[in-house]
């Protein structure tokens, strides 16, 4: 399956969400997962973004699908970027 890096920034709401409520970012992942997006893995970081996750989905549609309905919420802004394997992208260049 396909795999995305979701850079995402919290909103003023959504940091106030997440200030009261820590546990609420592992309940969203697994609403994602539900959505059949399997989280790989999940950064907080310092700097642009507030986290960056790594997610595989079944296609474009699937993870479109999800950053709207996190977005929708209006405690998140995500930027959505599609990731291949250094391996594959390797192959793809020797065609």
């Amino acid at each position: 399956m396909p795999m995305y890096i979701l850079l995402s920034n919290l909103t003023d709401e959504g940091r106030k969400t997440i200030k009261k409520t820590p546990e609420r970012i592992q309940a969203v992942n697994l609403e994602i997962e539900r959505m059949g997006v399997k989280v790989h893995a999940q950064y907080a970081v310092l700097g642009l973004y507030d986290f960056i996750n790594v997610v595989e989905a079944p296609d474009n549609e699937t993870i479109a699908r999800v950053s709207m309905e996190l977005a929708s919420r209006g405690t998140v802004q995500i930027i959505t970027l599609a990731a291949v394997p250094i391996p594959e992208f390797i192959e793809t260049l020797k065609k």
